[in-house]
């Protein structure tokens, strides 16, 4: 998903947004995360994946990306926002039209994630890459 955000981020020309991919997930990166969320004290936190939410990364990884905040003094697991698909009993749709559809959605979800909430998205984290900016 880190490609799409990151054509929604250009296409807006959202500078205010950083992406952090996170490949390794067991063990869990606690130095590498930490370090990443110091670099952007201000930053919302978002998890965006792209499978339904009990399926993907989200429930290994929201309570232990809280751990991490919570020892930086960032926040709680209530401060970790989830954008992706709704719970589901299946992984896909099995329409490569509806896909694509939900794929767009969950793009331009997560970079305008600022615009519905009072307080503004600037940091998301995806899976399946090294972090980087």
């Amino acid at each position: 998903v880190y490609y799409e955000l990151d054509d929604e981020r250009k296409k807006n020309n959202a500078t205010d947004i950083a992406i952090c991919r996170v490949e390794q997930l067991c063990p869990f990166p606690y130095d590498l995360i930490q370090r990443e969320l110091k670099r952007y004290p201000n930053a919302e936190i978002v998890w965006c994946q792209e499978e339904p939410m009990n399926m993907g990364a989200y429930n290994y990884i929201a309570p232990r990306l809280a751990t991490a905040m919570t020892a930086l003094g960032r926040g709680t697991f209530d401060d970790v926002r989830y954008v992706g698909r709704a719970p589901s009993a299946s992984t896909a749709t099995g329409f490569y039209s509806m896909h694509v559809k939900e794929q767009a959605e969950l793009s331009w979800k997560t970079v305008r994630v600022c615009y519905f909430d009072e307080s503004c998205f600037r940091y998301s984290f995806s899976a399946k890459a090294p972090i980087h900016e």
